[in-house]
C-alpha cells in the first residue's frame, strides 16, 4: 500500500481485509486468463460491497416463518441504484447485484482522451427520479480521479444526493482529486498503490481493467 495518510480524508474508507488484499494481489498477474480475472473482480466487488452497503435503507416486511407471522427488516431495493462507469465498471456491477439482485442500475460512459488524458462523456442513463436513492458509482481503477469526478458530477446534475463511490485500486492522486471535488461522497477503496506513471496508469496496478475484463487487451 502506498504511503498516504488516508486519515486526512474523512470520506475515504480503506477496506483493510485479508481476502480483499489476497484477491487484488492475484489479479495483478499479467498471465491471468480473462475468465478468471472477471470472476475475481466480481468476488472483490462482493466483499467491498458488503462494507459499502452497510448503511443502506431497510424497510419492515411481514414474513411467515414455520412458527408464526413476524415483522422483519429487509433491504429497500427500490431506494438503491448501482451505476458502473463504462466499461470496466460493468465487471463490478455483477458482484453488487449478487448482493442486492432487486436493485436498479444506471450507466455512465466516459472515456479518456489519449492525447489530453481528459475524461469525455459519451453516455448517461440513470433511473428517474434518483433524488431519494442511494447511488453507488463503481469503477475498478481510481487513477487520476477525472472519470470518477465527472461521473459523480453527472449524477448530481440529475438530482442524485446520496452518493457512494467504490473502487478496487486507487492512486494517491485520484483519491486526493476526488476528495477535493466531492468531499460529501463516501469513497471505498480496496488498495492504494504507489503512483501514476507518465501515461496515467496506476503503478504497480494491473493494467487496463476494461481490456482485462472483456479480453480486449
Amino acid at each position: 500500500m502506498a504511503k498516504i495518510d488516508l486519515s486526512k480524508y474523512t470520506n475515504v474508507t480503506y477496506i483493510n481485509h485479508p481476502l480483499v488484499k489476497h484477491k487484488i494481489s492475484i489479479i495483478r498477474s499479467a498471465d491471468m486468463p480473462t475468465n478468471q480475472f472477471r470472476q475475481i473482480i466480481k468476488e472483490i466487488s462482493i466483499l467491498e460491497g458488503y462494507e459499502a452497503l452497510r448503511n443502506i435503507p431497510t424497510k419492515e416486511k411481514e414474513i411467515v416463518t414455520p412458527i408464526e407471522k413476524t415483522i422483519q427488516p429487509v433491504v429497500d431495493a427500490k431506494s438503491l441504484c448501482f451505476v458502473p462507469i463504462l466499461r470496466a465498471g460493468l465487471g463490478m456491477q455483477e458482484g453488487l447485484l449478487e448482493l442486492v439482485p432487486e436493485a436498479v442500475c444506471g450507466h455512465i460512459g466516459i472515456y479518456r482522451d489519449e492525447v489530453t488524458r481528459e475524461p469525455k462523456e459519451y453516455f448517461c442513463k440513470l433511473p428517474n427520479p434518483i433524488s431519494q436513492r442511494v447511488i453507488v458509482v463503481v469503477d475498478p481503477m481510481l487513477a487520476t480521479g477525472g472519470s470518477a469526478t465527472d461521473a459523480i458530477n453527472l449524477v448530481k446534475e440529475k438530482g442524485g444526493k446520496k452518493i457512494k463511490f467504490v473502487s478496487i485500486i486507487g492512486a494517491p492522486q485520484g483519491i486526493d482529486y476526488l476528495h477535493k471535488n466531492h468531499p460529501d461522497v463516501q469513497v471505498y477503496v480496496g488498495c492504494v498503490d504507489e503512483k501514476l506513471n507518465e501515461v496515467g496508469y496506476i503503478v504497480p496496478g494491473l493494467g487496463d481493467a476494461g481490456d482485462r475484463i472483456f479480453g480486449t487487451k
